[in-house]
Formats: C-alpha cells, sequence, structure tokens
C-alpha cells in the first residue's frame, strides 16, 4: 500500500475540531492522492476552533459515523480539539469505529486531545503515546505510557497507533501517517 491508493478515515464531532488538526490531514493526504473521508455525528457542517476558542473554518463532512466501516479504510485519523474529543469519546459510533481499526490491525492517528477515544475506548493498555500535557494523566491512567515527543508511533498490542501533541508538530505526524500507509 502507498499513500496514493490508500483510503483514510478522519472522524469528528461536529463542532469543537482544532481547525488545523482536522483540515491539514484532510487536505495533504488528499494532495497525496489518498481517497479521504470525512465522517461526522451529523452531515450538518463542522465548525473547527483555533486554540479551543477562536471561530474556524467550516467544512462539509462527507459521511456519518454511522454509515462507514472500517473494512474501507487503511487508517483512522482523530483531530483532536477539546470538544471534539471529549463529545467524540462518549459516541457508540466513534468508539466502534476505534476499536474496529484496532481490531482489525489497522493504524489509527490521534492528535492533541485525540487520544481521549483511545482511553474510552479501553485500547491504552501496552501502548506508548504522546499528546497534548493536559490528558497525561488520564493517558497513563488508562494504562498508556507518556512520551513527550513531537510524534511517537506505538506498534505494540498489534496494530500502529500514530500520536502527536499539538498542531505545532503537524509537519512529523502527517509524515509518520505517510509512512504507515
Amino acid at each position: 500500500m502507498s499513500v496514493d491508493t490508500a483510503s483514510v478515515l478522519i472522524i469528528v464531532n461536529n463542532w469543537g475540531i482544532e481547525e488545523t488538526e482536522m483540515t491539514r490531514p484532510l487536505r495533504e493526504l488528499a494532495a497525496d492522492g489518498a481517497r479521504v473521508t470525512l465522517a461526522a455525528t451529523t452531515l450538518d457542517p463542522c465548525e473547527t476552533v483555533r486554540h479551543d476558542r477562536y471561530p474556524g473554518e467550516t467544512v462539509v463532512p462527507d459521511r456519518l459515523l454511522a454509515d462507514v466501516r472500517v473494512e474501507d479504510y487503511d487508517l483512522l485519523v482523530v483531530p483532536g480539539g477539546t470538544c471534539n474529543v471529549d463529545r467524540l469519546r462518549i459516541n457508540p459510533e466513534a468508539l466502534r469505529l476505534a476499536r474496529d481499526f484496532a481490531a482489525d490491525g489497522k493504524p489509527i492517528a490521534a492528535v492533541c486531545h485525540g487520544p481521549w477515544l483511545l482511553v474510552n475506548a479501553g485500547l491504552l493498555p501496552g501502548k506508548t503515546l504522546t499528546a497534548c500535557r493536559y490528558i497525561k494523566a488520564d493517558l497513563e491512567n488508562a494504562g498508556g505510557a507518556y512520551v513527550d515527543e513531537p510524534v511517537h508511533v506505538c506498534d505494540a498490542a498489534g496494530w500502529t497507533l500514530i500520536t502527536s501533541r499539538k498542531p505545532d508538530d503537524l509537519d512529523d505526524f502527517l509524515d509518520a501517517i505517510r509512512q504507515a500507509l
């Protein structure tokens, strides 16, 4: 597989998504030739934010979370944004997708608050990862080992987890996604 033949799924709540953590993977992986699908809780436009408080770009999702299946994708991306992931991590469809990707041995890439979804999905025992420093205790309490690095790739437990801390680390995050594909 390579980026130009890959199918990538990005999952979000419809508001509170950190703008560049969604738009850069969406656009850059598509520009690389990947088929990228943005799935959200509803088909209403997704309202992004900058730094969790300033209005950002609005993007129309392609599909509903309930309508996507792991079999159709090669990699899952979970952008951050505090409010986005706080809602996403209790969404049964988002939890199902995260668990299904891990069970099928497919990579999951999560940035900033994105790993919060994996806490609730019960996927962190045995994994080493990074994220924004505000959720370090949550990750460790869920069985993950936290490292403070721009990007970290962990292949433990039969699936690849790619994590990053913040928007400033997106170059490294996207490079690691490209490598995984």
